[in-house]
């Protein structure tokens, strides 16, 4: 049973990718105050709508049902994970009175993406003129928007990828009983996992479905203000370690020296060899060429040991990605997926 964990970080350059509530007149930016310091943040909903958003063309999306009005309005998906990856990967809850009910965890996590370093946000401008009459005053018109690189923490879990639970103490299903009867005749087998039965997807399905997440981080897009912030938002570095337990010991490899955002070796060597017995394959650290200055070049000699005994793979986080996608779906990393309780 093994989860990817790990960290991923957005350079933010001139942008304003998520905002929050706008207050006289002004669009801002979402924000955080730690102490006196100001961090501009994306949030885990934005970003995990980002990921929806940049699925490939062809992948069906659950469809989404919204029912009653003002205060008492929902909205929810098919819950068909068998059908639909965003489903299987994201999780939902289908709650209709006088119906069956049932939910999913998700099988992604994501923190919130946070500034490493404080960055203030700034105030721009603008007018609404055209078409006014002569004399006539324009209408103005203000937003914020920063430079900062922003970090979260990610988490996968492999096993549940195409598993969908059937029953379980103080758990809803994530299947009704009509949907877990056709996806069975469908091809999904009965199982257990972690003393829960449950049903599961053909490995070949499963494969896809976690190649397809990864290609799609690697080609990330998205974002609030595009028209007058446009930036990259596929990730600037991405470390994704594969470990036997949901634990993620590698949320403080970033930090922050004299106002400037830095990658630690130390700590990233120090967490290596603390969860050595832990650790399933080698960590993968995806980093753009230019991201944090020269820190890459510094950081690969810092490490070549590791990467010379394939404890460490340093690369383009695109190339990080799609190569992992590649591995799985070619079936090299089925241990993965496995519960070894099973």
């Amino acid at each position: 049973m093994t989860f990817l964990v790990g960290k991923i970080a957005l350079d933010v350059v001139a942008g304003a990718p998520n905002n929050g509530l706008g207050q006289d007149n002004v669009a801002k930016v979402k924000q955080m105050r730690v102490g006196r310091d100001v961090h501009p943040y994306v949030s885990a909903q934005a970003f995990r709508r980002w990921l929806r958003d940049s699925l490939p063309a062809d992948e069906p999306r659950s469809t989404v049902v919204r029912s009653g009005s003002g205060k008492k309005q929902q909205a929810y998906t098919a819950g068909r994970p068998d059908r639909y990856l965003d489903d299987d990967l994201f999780g939902y809850m289908v709650a209709v009175k006088g119906a069956d009910t049932c939910q999913r965890d998700t099988v992604v996590a994501n923190g919130t993406l946070v500034a490493v370093a404080p960055r203030r946000p700034e105030k721009d401008w603008g007018t609404m003129s055209r078409d006014f009459a002569a004399g006539e005053n324009p209408v103005i018109h203000e937003h914020e928007f920063y430079t900062a690189e922003l970090a979260g923490d990610l988490l996968v879990d492999l096993p549940r990828v195409g598993v969908f639970e059937t029953d379980g103490t103080g758990l809803k299903v994530a299947l009704t009983a009509t949907a877990a009867t056709e996806a069975e005749q469908g091809g999904a087998e009965p199982v257990e996992l972690c003393g829960t039965r449950a049903l599961r997807l053909p490995i070949d399905e499963r494969r896809r479905r976690v190649a397809v997440l990864l290609r799609t981080l690697a080609g990330l897009r998205g974002g609030a203000k595009q028209s007058l912030h446009y930036g990259d938002r596929t990730p600037a570095l991405v470390l994704l370690a594969p470990m036997k337990g949901g634990v993620n010991p590698f949320t403080r490899v970033l930090g922050v020296e004299n106002d400037k955002v830095v990658f630690s070796t130390d700590v990233l060597r120090e967490e290596l060899d603390a969860w050595a017995d832990e650790l399933d394959g080698p960590v993968l650290l995806g980093w753009a060429p230019g991201f944090l200055g020269r820190q890459r070049a510094r950081a690969e000699t810092e490490l070549t040991d590791l990467i010379t005994d394939e404890r460490l793979v340093l690369g383009h986080p695109r190339k990080v990605l799609n190569e992992l996608a590649v591995d799985i779906q070619a079936g090299r990393r089925d241990g993965w997926f496995e519960d070894p309780k099973a």
